[in-house]
């Protein structure tokens, strides 16, 4: 209730991103609990393959606590800005922003909703925080790109492994001679066509499993970003100045426009209206 109502009365705030840090949460919590209950089977599955599932579980972690990173990052960038719009004199000490390092460096001194900017120089500022926000997700994409490839490498491998396998099992094979001996030799023979495939089964359940784990927490953590985007592209807005009407009101304290000058303006626009 208090967070409602501190937004209605301020609606150009940036709210926090805890929501979609508690669903990544939520996610992950229920993804540990399956895999708790289905440990047995997950196990089993597992040692088909240690050494390449082991690495997919690796590539698993390192994109899930990326994926987190990029939501907790936020953070000191939504609480700069809010400082900035209030004019909060403890903001020179606070650490400088990483994503707002172009408008924390542009804007300077001017703090608070006495100053104003040209609508290129908006612009400029929302495309190179895009172009960071971009390069960050690329992280998170190419990880879920790695752990299907992975899943595909370990199909292809065990496929390999099992068409070999049976190659050599039927060269192995003798007619003519004892059926139960043969029977016995080709099933041990079976073993290593199973075990292939085994592999090649295995790799692609933890590579299918960890890239729809990432997926989800990539869609949460993008959906966080474009937020953030579009709450501080709001707020910008009502910052840019009127280029025709008015000078902008720098940290220098730019003068405005003569009276008379600013007359005419209005007379003109009142004649082609």
């Amino acid at each position: 209730r208090h967070s409602q109502m501190a937004s209605e009365s301020d609606p150009l705030k940036l709210s926090s991103p805890r929501i979609f840090l508690v669903r990544m949460l939520i996610f992950i919590i229920l993804g540990g609990l399956i895999a708790f209950v289905l440990f047995k089977q997950i196990e089993v599955a597992f040692m088909a393959n240690p050494g390449l599932n082991a690495l997919i579980i690796g590539v698993l972690a390192i994109g899930i606590v990326l994926a987190m990173r990029q939501v907790i990052r936020l953070y000191p960038e939504i609480r700069w800005v809010n400082n900035f719009r209030l004019g909060d004199p403890g903001l020179a000490v606070e650490r400088p922003p990483t994503l707002l390092a172009p408008m924390a460096a542009l804007l300077g001194g001017s703090r608070g909703s006495g100053f104003a900017m040209s609508p290129q120089l908006m612009r400029g500022i929302l495309d190179s925080i895009a172009t960071r926000l971009d390069e960050a997700r690329d992280i998170s994409r190419y990880m879920t790109g790695l752990l299907v490839f992975l899943g595909l490498l370990g199909t292809f491998w065990g496929l390999i492994e099992t068409v070999s396998s049976v190659g050599s099992v039927i060269q192995n094979l003798k007619p003519g001679g004892d059926a139960a001996t043969m029977f016995d030799g080709l099933r041990e023979g079976l073993a290593a066509p199973l075990s292939g495939m085994g592999i090649s089964f295995s790799s692609s359940l933890f590579g299918l499993a960890g890239s729809l784990i990432l997926g989800f927490l990539d869609l949460q953590s993008s959906q966080a970003q474009n937020r953030f985007y579009t709450e501080l592209e709001d707020w910008l807005s009502t910052t840019v100045y009127d280029q025709a009407a008015e000078m902008p009101v720098g940290a220098g304290g730019g003068a405005a426009l003569s009276g008379e000058f600013r007359s005419a303006i209005e007379r003109l626009r009142e004649a082609i209206g």
